[in-house]
């Protein structure tokens, strides 16, 4: 059986190429080599599992923004079977403490920065341990301890590595249990579409709350041996410079991360030579967006996943991100698919469908919660909850979130169908459509628009221009223009916020 040693590649690459660069930390300008990293992670798998006494599966919560020790405590957890529990730095205190009673952490780690909000916890006095981040810090930059830790032999298959909560748009937040055996595959089904090298270098900046930070790039990397430098939240103008000076070879982002790069004055001169190419993903991009990018000569690739599948699952190569575009490519390797319509029975080529997906990036389940478990998985396969759609070709596209389909008298009207076809219009910079009750309808379309620097519209003329390209039924009943569409922490177009926005306006 796969042991821990399996997925311990920090020790691996220790032993392979010890002075290669592994982490950069640009807040304080610190670097780290392998052999480094790895002996101060062992330095802090002694001290939890030895002087603090903590055992396999209990679980350390963290409260703070990216940072060094962040990656040193999951180097540690790795060795020591201990379960890291990221904590949304966003999120108030009463949030934080439904999380906190649920997750049940044996140690808590915070941030200076949230000393005030932590004090107002309930929950964390039920902690075995209490601490600042800044004791993690003497591991990171002090004297190495040689203490003769070696890491516990510890099945992959079920074994949590961490628990990573949802953003809870739909509701509260579950926690998602990602074992040694889904950051394995997920490296490798990665590291097989995108070529990882060991000479790859990228800049990480997503959220360690959310599975991007983690297992979008850095995991694949650290199992191909390439490195990172770590950001504490996104800088456009700072990523752009670092992509030169560092010579980065893959660039990841949501579209309204490429699109906030490219709208810098600094990027029509920028040396971006060294860029391979760019993944996307937790929205479809614009096709201006694309082009944008491929007259800058970086091809994109998109892709898809879930928190609870990985998330590298399907990649679109960037040769076909015009031919296909608006497609998530193929299922990655390892990786098998079910397009299932409301009745459980397979659907037909360009039908659309629900996307299950089955394979060992699968997780096992939700934290604590057996019946969403239960409802979420079915002979092995997870329930997205996107309804997808498959072509002749074999080339997925995502159609909408399930969730975010409505009905407007009788018929399945899909945003995302709304909002691609609104980017066509050169006035707009960007736009989200929601459905909203309708006393005739049932539910109509409100379409919510930010116009391009300079640009003036109307809703009338939003509406003409939807006119002979949509039906009726599709064309939104309200377009709102707005300077700012609310996102939420991961980068992606907030409807629950919008739908709030729009039960205010009628009340007002």
């Amino acid at each position: 059986m796969l042991n821990n040693r399996n997925t311990d590649w920090l020790a691996k690459w220790a032993y392979y190429t010890p002075e290669k660069l592994f982490l950069r930390e640009y807040q304080r300008q610190l670097s780290w080599s392998f052999l480094e990293f790895e002996q101060r992670a062992q330095s802090l798998a002694y001290h939890l599992t030895t002087e603090l006494h903590l055992q396999r599966g209990e679980r350390i919560a963290v409260y703070s923004k990216n940072r060094a020790e962040y990656f040193l405590l999951f180097a540690a957890c790795i060795k020591t079977g201990i379960v890291l529990v990221p904590l949304n730095f966003r999120l108030t205190p009463r949030e934080l403490d439904i999380l906190i009673a649920d997750a049940e952490p044996a140690m808590f780690v915070f941030e200076s920065e949230y000393t005030e909000q932590v004090s107002n916890l309930q929950t964390v006095k039920k902690c075995k341990h209490f601490i600042g981040i800044s004791d993690v810090t003497p591991f990171l930059i002090g004297g190495i301890q040689q203490n003769g830790f070696r890491s516990l032999h510890i099945p992959v298959n079920d074994d949590i590595v961490m628990i990573l909560y949802t953003a809870g748009t739909t509701g509260l937040s579950k926690g998602v249990m990602i074992s040694h055996k889904m950051l394995f595959w997920n490296a490798v089904n990665t590291g097989l579409r995108l070529d990882l090298t060991s000479a790859d270098h990228t800049q990480s900046y997503a959220p360690l709350f959310h599975t991007g930070g983690w297992n979008v790039l850095f995991t694949p990397f650290l199992l191909h041996g390439g490195s990172h430098t770590i950001l504490q939240s996104f800088d456009a103008a700072l990523i752009l410079e670092l992509m030169q000076t560092e010579r980065s070879t893959i660039l990841f982002g949501v579209p309204t991360m490429l699109q906030m790069l490219s709208d810098l004055p600094e990027f029509a001169a920028a040396d971006l030579s060294s860029v391979r190419y760019a993944i996307v993903g937790g929205a479809a991009m614009p096709i201006p967006l694309i082009n944008v990018w491929n007259e800058k000569g970086i091809p994109i690739r998109q892709g898809y996943g879930l928190t609870e599948v990985g998330p590298n699952c399907f990649s679109l190569h960037q040769d076909k991100a015009i031919a296909k575009r608006g497609s998530i490519g193929f299922p990655n390797f390892y990786i098998d698919t079910r397009i299932v319509d409301e009745h459980g029975k397979d659907c037909a080529v360009n039908e659309t469908g629900e996307l299950w997906i089955k394979s060992p990036v699968v997780t096992q389940g939700y934290w604590k919660k057996p019946k969403e478990t239960g409802e979420s998985i079915t002979d092995g396969y997870f329930h997205t909850g996107d309804l997808v759609k498959k072509d002749e070709d074999g080339y997925y596209f995502v159609v909408d979130r399930k969730k975010n389909m409505y009905i407007s008298g009788g018929e399945n009207v899909y945003p995302a169908e709304i909002e691609k076809y609104l980017y066509t219009n050169s006035k707009i910079k960007e736009t989200a459509v929601i459905g909203v009750p309708d006393e005739r309808w049932g539910e109509v379309g409100k379409a919510y628009i930010t116009l391009k620097e300079g640009e003036i519209a109307t809703a009338e003329e939003m509406k003409n221009f939807c006119m002979g390209s949509l039906a009726k039924y599709k064309i939104p009943k309200y377009f709102e223009f707005t300077g700012l569409i609310p996102k939420t922490d991961a980068g992606k177009i907030n409807k629950i916020v919008l739908l709030e926005s729009h039960k205010q306006s009628l009340n007002s």
